[in-house]
């Protein structure tokens, strides 16, 4: 059937979780599949009047017919994990690649050690950037040596690619924004890795050409938490006085918030291979497009945002989000 990658435009925090379980919904895929740094990003994911904020386990779970997969270039908390587990109720659909990095207490102290990057960069000091360094070094445990992870072990790339052979759907979730990847982002005010869509195919070991569709999440109000460059930035006053006002899913800091980046979101879609976008926050724009499903009622102002954003993004915006709950959303993928 086809792989599909989905990744953030912007600096993370785009709503990609939502965007994701929505995907996963609507296509049915058979593996739901992480790549990314490891449990410094959160996702949210809202259905109905229940609220799950997720570090490990893909954000696609509100889909149950789908195995849960942790690709092999992710770093892995197995105290997070296992919490999430038990806490969503996922236990039996959740692997793990055997070559997994692994955050170790060690790491967490480092990682939030007044010399280290927590104090420097704003890091979210959750053992991501000591892990991979260590990785680096080649002194860093993987899935396979933890026993507590024994239940979890799989050959991740293996399954994936099994099933897009039997013409299967597989979804590809990245984490956190291109603006704070590691090659393509405000150096040093990055994280840990790359993380663009080529970055997540190779952390779950799918080969480009597998890949059928890049879809690039990009925010109408981008926002950032930790520090580091923000082009478009607003003091807090507007954007509190515009009602915008967000928390960080992990470090529940208060996100920055900023006007629309064209010329970013154009950069981001080329580095990322963008063939489709989605916009969330289209409420934030004009607040009486709130909740709205059918893309024929949505305002003037909206649709002239939606119009300078496609152009700017150079790739069709087929999934917009009204609000967010996971049935607040507008798709007019199969209409493109």
């Amino acid at each position: 059937m086809s792989c599909t990658i989905i990744v953030g435009g912007f600096f993370g925090d785009e709503g990609k979780g939502k965007v994701v379980a929505h995907i996963a919904h609507k296509d049915e895929p058979v593996i739901i599949s992480r790549g990314g740094v490891g449990p410094n990003a959160g996702h949210t994911v809202m259905v109905g009047d229940q609220t799950y904020g997720v570090r490990m386990v893909p954000s696609g779970f509100v889909y149950k017919k789908a195995k849960l997969c942790i690709g092999s270039g992710v770093l892995v908390d197995p105290r997070v994990l296992e919490h999430e587990v038990e806490m969503l109720g996922v236990r039996g659909r959740v692997f793990v690649d055997k070559r997994c990095g692994i955050i170790t207490e060690d790491h967490i102290a480092r990682d939030k050690s007044s010399t280290h990057l927590s104090k420097k960069i704003g890091s979210t000091g959750s053992g991501c950037g000591p892990a991979n360094s260590d990785r680096v070094m080649r002194i860093s445990p993987q899935a396979k040596d933890v026993p507590e992870l024994a239940e979890y072990l799989l050959d991740v790339p293996l399954a994936i690619n099994d099933a897009l052979k039997k013409n299967k759907t597989v979804l590809l979730e990245g984490t956190q924004g291109f603006g704070i990847s590691l090659y393509y982002g405000t150096y040093p005010f990055v994280t840990s890795k790359d993380t663009s869509a080529s970055q997540i195919a190779a952390d779950n070991g799918v080969g480009p050409t597998k890949i059928d569709d890049v879809i690039v999440v990009f925010k109408a109000y981008p926002t950032r938490v930790g520090e580091g460059p923000f082009s478009t930035e607003m003091t807090t006053a507007k954007s509190d006085a515009m009602g915008i006002q967000e928390f960080g899913t992990v470090t529940h800091r208060q996100r920055r918030v900023g006007g629309w980046d064209g010329d970013m979101a154009r950069y981001s879609a080329m580095i990322n291979g963008c063939t489709q976008a989605a916009i969330t926050g289209i409420d934030n724009i004009d607040k009486a497009c709130f909740g709205i499903t059918d893309y024929n009622k949505l305002t003037k102002k909206a649709l002239a945002f939606l119009k300078q954003a496609e152009e700017d993004i150079g790739s069709p915006i087929t999934l917009i989000s009204t609000g967010p709950e996971m049935s607040q959303i507008i798709d007019i993928r199969d209409e493109q």
